[in-house]
């Protein structure tokens, strides 16, 4: 598993206090909240402050003052610590998923998950067979059956019309 999240790009600068444009992979801002951890190209710093503008993040990290150290950072790539809680049952981190082989539930291998992404109603998983066909699936209960992290595996029932 993952020890590290990608959460946002730093895009640009904002301002000359060093304050940073950040286009987020994720819509979880509690991930900048003030003395918060992250982590800019692997190195750790601290979240000073934060706020949305537009469909950016504007952020102020401790330790960058100006715009000439702000601009040093542009494209830089910010993670985060996995989390330490428990995530509810049948949630799943994306990048968990990710690589993970797809099985029918009469024990036929699919191929593997290389992306998921959201559509507003539920989650389509996007499955790559060893042919290198691409298999759409909606992230349902009725679709869906089991996922096994350990074993890195998800079984799936195939609805008429999927394929």
């Amino acid at each position: 598993m993952q020890e590290k999240f990608e959460v946002g790009k730093i895009v640009n600068t904002f301002g000359i206090k060093g304050e940073v444009k950040v286009a987020l992979y994720t819509e979880n801002i509690d991930n900048f909240k003030k003395n918060k951890k992250i982590y800019v190209n692997n190195e750790e710093k601290e979240v000073e402050s934060s706020r949305l503008q537009k469909n950016m993040l504007i952020l102020k990290i401790k330790g960058i003052d100006n715009m000439t150290e702000a601009e040093e950072l542009r494209n830089s790539i910010i993670t985060i610590d996995r989390s330490k809680k428990e995530l509810p049952e049948g949630t799943y981190y994306i990048a968990d998923l990710i690589g993970l082989d797809v099985y029918t539930d009469e024990g036929s291998l699919l191929g593997k998950i290389i992306d998921i992404y959201n559509t507003g109603a539920n989650d389509i998983y996007t499955v790559k067979t060893d042919e290198g066909k691409e298999i759409l699936l909606p992230g349902i209960k009725d679709v869906i059956k089991q996922v096994d992290l350990q074993n890195k595996k998800i079984v799936v029932h195939m609805l008429k019309g999927l394929i």
